[in-house]
């Protein structure tokens, strides 16, 4: 009579341990190893329910033509890229990039994650707990890299490298034409202006291309060649046969209005010929991804054409 009260009451004990176990440690059927930042990880051979905590890999997802059923936020309460279409539209909010939502991610019963040690390393034994968990290292100047590792622990790797040769080739096709000219990249940001250099997300893409940048804009006094600071009083850093420039956020734009009506931005010479253009912050900055690099290519097709 004792040993049967005495595993009535370690019952509920029992049961709260197996909860507490990582889903990522079910057997769910066959999986494949995947190696990545934060080691080795088994994932699912076909994963149905993944999340995401980056914004390259809502880009890489429907890049492969899938979509998350969850994914971080750059600041809460955003929308999902426009770039991207209608493919986001049943993935839910799991709190910020900075700061990803635990309870949220564990209730989209997710059997994939993906994210980045850059920004989640802290969060990595929580989010394996719930779910087989794969990190890229770094941002930004490995997109090509992190595209192909999250479509290799999607079950999409092949695919994905077909994408990356055919925009490859698209990026030579459309740079031939515009190998005299150089372009400049600059970015307003709430409390600064940036130009962006051959290590950023954009600057890869043109380098990609053979499309020449500034000597001032390839930073080569710099460690992280991603981007320089500007001031307005030293705008002229950003001039070029032709620039393309965004503002992330309402802030920004505003910043960005007070310069581009100044009488410094108003005398560079790419402003004066009608060759400064306003583009997609989503595109060209925060979009990381195969999708994201060829919509660059369109707007450096239709912009630099009358240059050419």
């Amino acid at each position: 009579m004792r040993l049967r009260l005495a595993i009535a009451a370690m019952l509920p004990v029992l049961a709260l341990a197996a909860c507490g176990t990582s889903t990522a440690s079910q057997d769910a059927g066959p999986t494949r190893t995947v190696e990545h930042a934060m080691g080795e990880t088994k994932v699912p051979m076909a994963p149905k329910r993944v999340v995401v905590l980056d914004t390259d890999k809502l880009d890489s997802m429907v890049s492969l033509g899938l979509a998350p059923v969850g994914a971080a936020q750059a600041q809460e309460n955003q929308t999902w890229p426009d770039y991207l279409g209608s493919a986001l539209a049943n993935t839910k909010p799991v709190g910020t990039l900075q700061q990803p939502n635990i309870e949220a991610i564990m209730a989209l019963k997710p059997d994939l994650i993906l994210g980045s040690k850059f920004r989640q390393a802290a969060f990595y034994d929580k989010l394996s707990k719930i779910a087989p968990t794969v990190f890229t290292e770094r941002v930004g100047i490995t997109w090509k890299e992190n595209f192909l590792l999250d479509a290799e622990a999607l079950g999409k790797k092949e695919q994905a490298q077909q994408l990356l040769s055919a925009y490859e080739a698209r990026a030579k096709e459309i740079g031939a034409k515009y190998s005299e000219l150089q372009v400049s990249i600059v970015r307003f940001m709430p409390t600064e202006i940036r130009m962006y250099g051959p290590q950023s997300f954009s600057g890869i893409v043109l380098e990609d291309a053979g499309i020449p940048r500034p000597e001032v804009q390839q930073l080569k006094d710099q460690e992280d060649r991603r981007f320089g600071k500007l001031s307005q009083e030293n705008i002229a850093k950003a001039d070029g046969d032709a620039i393309f420039y965004t503002a992330y956020g309402e802030n920004a734009a505003k910043a960005q209005a007070e310069v581009t009506g100044g009488p410094l931005w108003k005398n560079l010479k790419a402003v004066k010929s009608g060759n400064a253009h306003n583009v997609d912050d989503e595109i060209w900055m925060t979009g990381i991804g195969v999708t994201a690099a060829g919509k660059i290519l369109d707007d450096l097709d239709k912009y630099l054409a009358p240059l050419a």
